[in-house]
């Protein structure tokens, strides 16, 4: 009991990690129950590791006992990316049968067939390692005036670096390498270096065309306060630097609209710079996370953020958001049919709704998490 009350502890604080170790140990010993089966898997589907969560999972629907709906979706999700499709759409028909009003639910039954159309939409790109990854996380890439920048958990510097008890990884800082404009190629890679990276999370930036403004996502922390939410849990949220006259990043400032007690991330502009797109899981939001849009005034000031709507919002998770100039939006989701974790989706942007959202198939997308998608329409490169 002791054990269990120590792993649930670890658990409640986001220690996913640290709550595995715990659990597992007392798993070996031959303890089975539901409360701890579902909390095992959710330790490893949050951390993106499917496998282990498929394993967990089979041990809790092993008890047959009474399973929420959300746990038949989350072992579709981690038996898809395992390869067992036919065992993952048994358990998607269940879902569908227990929350007939999840859009989750709706999107599977209505287009059943789902992997043949992933299938037509597949074969249009060529996929490589970018050359800039390391051993560690590397992820959400941006490029501006032939510069990648991207978010890393590469730095294992000096002792006192603090590990991210949800991951068991360093804190991610700003990277970024010159790249090469006949090739795409990118060369040898640099830490950002200004005051926008902190000792947290700073990720997923965007500059504007001018290059004097950057928009990015960093933990709920400035001028060396951490802001908590009322379960003391330093969230996310959207800030913005601008380039001084030294050439110099400075008045680093937090978006009106953000909160300590709900996240917002991932922000990207749309090619006039007058709507910002993001992710949040503010109060209306219909799942985990939603994608919504703000619009910046010509002062410099914001709007009310707009949620994007249940086209392309669903229950689950919908992130990374990416506009073209062809008012295309991509986006990351585990909601909407897909080969497993999170895939890339594109939407076509009417007025104030999302229409015609299509998986851009199976060479971006695999059974693991794919996400941040950003193409220059022009040149057709992308990350």
């Amino acid at each position: 009991k002791a054990k269990i009350a120590s792993g649930d502890k670890k658990y409640d604080s986001y220690a996913y990690v640290d709550a595995i170790k715990t659990y597992e140990k007392v798993a070996a010993k031959g303890y089975k129950s539901d409360d701890m089966f579902k909390k095992l898997g959710n330790s490893y589907y949050f951390n993106s590791d499917f496998a282990n969560a498929a394993k967990w999972y089979g041990e809790l629907f092993a008890m047959n006992s009474t399973v929420e709906p959300e746990y038949y979706y989350r072992y579709a999700q981690s038996l898809k990316s395992i390869g067992e499709n036919n065992k993952a759409n048994s358990l998607l028909d269940q879902f569908y049968a227990k929350s007939k009003n999840d859009v989750r639910g709706k999107l599977y039954k209505d287009d059943v067939n789902y992997l043949d159309q992933i299938k037509a939409n597949s074969g249009r790109y060529k996929i490589e390692d970018a050359g800039i990854n390391s051993k560690y996380s590397d992820y959400g890439s941006f490029v501006y005036n032939n510069k990648i920048y991207f978010a890393s958990a590469r730095d294992t510097g000096n002792f006192t670096k603090r590990k991210h008890q949800w991951t068991g990884e360093y804190f991610t800082n700003i990277y970024n390498a010159d790249i090469d404009p006949q090739n795409g190629n990118a060369g040898k890679v640099k830490k950002f270096k200004s005051p926008i990276n902190t000792k947290f999370h700073e990720a997923s930036p965007v500059f504007t065309q001018d290059g004097k403004t950057v928009y990015f996502t960093r933990n709920n922390y400035i001028n060396g306060k951490k802001g908590k939410d009322e379960n003391r849990i330093t969230l996310i949220k959207i800030y913005k630097a601008t380039l001084g006259a030294d050439n110099k990043w400075g008045n680093i400032t937090e978006l009106p609209f953000n909160s300590d007690n709900y996240s917002n991330g991932h922000p990207a502009l749309s090619p006039d710079e007058k709507t910002l797109y993001f992710a949040s899981d503010m109060p209306g939001t219909f799942g985990q996370s939603d994608i919504y849009k703000v619009s910046i005034n010509g002062s410099g000031g914001f709007g009310s953020p707009e949620n994007l709507g249940k086209t392309i919002n669903t229950e689950g998770k919908e992130t990374f958001p990416f506009v073209t100039a062809d008012n295309e939006i991509y986006f990351a989701s585990d909601g909407h049919p897909g080969l497993g974790g999170l895939d890339v989706f594109v939407g076509k942007i009417s007025g104030n709704e999302i229409t015609n959202i299509k998986n851009v198939g199976a060479d971006i997308n695999s059974p693991n998490d794919d996400f941040a998608f950003v193409i220059d329409t022009k040149s057709r490169r992308g990350f």
